[in-house]
């Protein structure tokens, strides 16, 4: 038997390769973060931290409210040091649609002639920027060479005749001569009370309050000095906001699309498209709305040669940017004003504003502002005293577009809760016949039925 040594099988290795470059690591690229998704300790951790998160959010608002006065404080200050910056997004906004307008029609203009690029689009915004700014100086300045004489005029007229037309107010009063009855005693009373009232405010409180007003009147001409330069930082600040706006949004909508889902990302940029459509409607539509309403009644009043027509129109100019209850509020103490001079022409007054207020609510109003908010007369009141109630004059502005806001988003829960249940949308849909069974069916009443057969519905 032959003893065979056994075969060992030899493996080659592989001939060497030459040279070559050298090649980038696969991990030398940033790696895909979340694709394995997370290990039970992971987990575990998730949860936990969690539950620390919610324990942690509980303290601090509990500290938080204890704080509130401290912590209002901060917000205060970080909005006084800021203010420069709100005042340019505040400029911003009201300028951007004239520079919308000049883009839309030089752009094109320019892009044909300058072939470098970018260089139209550079070219086009910083003729909008530099027209806008332009016209808002000369607007603020006509303004003023137009109002501040005028207001001066019949602020001092006003201080000058005022105590003398009170007085002879009184003195009418006190003279009236009525019969000797019951109700002609009570009368007599209640007008010597209210005589004696109306001079002990005049030689008490007035007087008290002029005091004051000329005791302070150093701070506000500081406090005016200083909004007046944090106006002229904001306009500054303004220019690179409308320079750069297209990058800002950019940059918004990024982020969004990084922190939230996209289900969720596109509801939040939608609701801020239908906000900045809803105030931007709304604000710049009442701005030339009260505009031209001042206009018309400093031209009435002129005509009519009723007295003080500069500060009543500014007056109520002024307070037309208030829906609904504006135009009552700059009438009555501008009543007042032309009363005392004329009370005959205080009613001619009165006249005079409410065709001019009828004409602004059914014609210049809608033509201007269309529905921008689409309230109703209720929600505005509501929207109007809560406003005001919050946050004073600003709120009374305000609150209208923002609580129209907060019922465009209402409304879309509730359509969109009524469409998964497959039942319309529409108000007019629910009359006090119309119902919807147990299963969910919907049922119209035959009021209904019969309107959209007649082609009403």
């Amino acid at each position: 038997m032959d003893n065979k040594e056994p075969m060992i099988e030899k493996t080659e290795l592989p001939p060497e390769t030459p040279w070559e470059p050298e090649r980038q690591a696969h991990y030398s690229s940033r790696p895909k973060l979340g694709n394995s998704g997370p290990s039970k300790l992971r987990q575990q951790f998730n949860r936990g931290m969690t539950y620390f998160l919610v324990i942690a959010a509980s303290l601090l608002f509990y500290f938080a409210l204890l704080r509130l006065t401290n912590i209002s404080r901060v917000f205060q200050n970080i909005f006084t040091v800021l203010k420069p910056v709100i005042y340019g997004c505040v400029f911003a906004y009201l300028l951007n649609p004239i520079v919308k307008q000049i883009d839309k029609y030089l752009f094109p203009v320019l892009d044909q002639k300058l072939k470098k690029p970018g260089q139209a689009k550079n070219a086009s915004r910083a003729v909008g920027i530099l027209a806008a700014i332009v016209l808002l100086l000369v607007l603020i300045t006509t303004l003023c060479n137009l109002l501040i004489p005028e207001l001066y005029s019949s602020i001092r007229n006003l201080v000058l005749t005022l105590p003398k037309q009170l007085n002879d107010l009184v003195d009418e009063l006190s003279e009236v001569k009525l019969d000797d009855s019951t109700t002609s005693t009570l009368l007599k009373n209640a007008m010597k009370e209210g005589t004696d009232m109306l001079l002990n405010w005049l030689r008490t409180d007035l007087m008290g309050k002029a005091n004051e007003l000329m005791s302070n009147l150093t701070v506000g001409v500081l406090n005016i000095v200083s909004e007046i330069f944090n106006a002229v930082i904001g306009l500054i600040v303004s220019i690179y906001i409308l320079f750069s706006k297209e990058l800002f949004v950019r940059q918004s909508k990024k982020c969004v699309y990084a922190v939230l889902s996209a289900r969720h990302a596109n509801m939040v940029l939608h609701l801020t498209t239908k906000s900045n459509e809803i105030f931007g409607g709304f604000i710049i539509g009442k701005i030339i709305d009260s505009a031209i309403i001042g206009v018309l009644c400093f031209v009435g009043l002129s005509i009519l040669k009723m007295p003080y027509a500069m500060l009543v129109s500014v007056i109520v100019g002024v307070t037309n940017v208030i829906p609904f209850f504006g135009p009552y509020i700059g009438a009555i103490p501008s009543t007042i004003l032309i009363m005392l001079a004329n009370p005959i022409q205080g009613v001619y007054f009165i006249l005079f504003i409410l065709v001019l207020q009828q004409f602004d609510g059914n014609i210049l109003g809608p033509k201007i502002l269309g529905n921008s908010t689409g309230l109703s007369a209720f929600w505005v009141i509501v929207a109007i005293l809560l406003g005001g109630g919050l946050f004073g004059f600003a709120g009374m502005i305000m609150g209208v577009p923002t609580f129209a806001v907060l019922y465009y988003i209402v409304q879309m829960l509730v359509n969109s809760h009524l469409e998964r249940k497959s039942l319309p949308t529409g108000s007019e849909n629910y009359d006090t016949m119309s119902y919807v069974d147990d299963e969910g069916t919907y049922y119209r009443s035959q009021i209904l039925e019969d309107d959209s057969h007649s082609g009403l519905d």
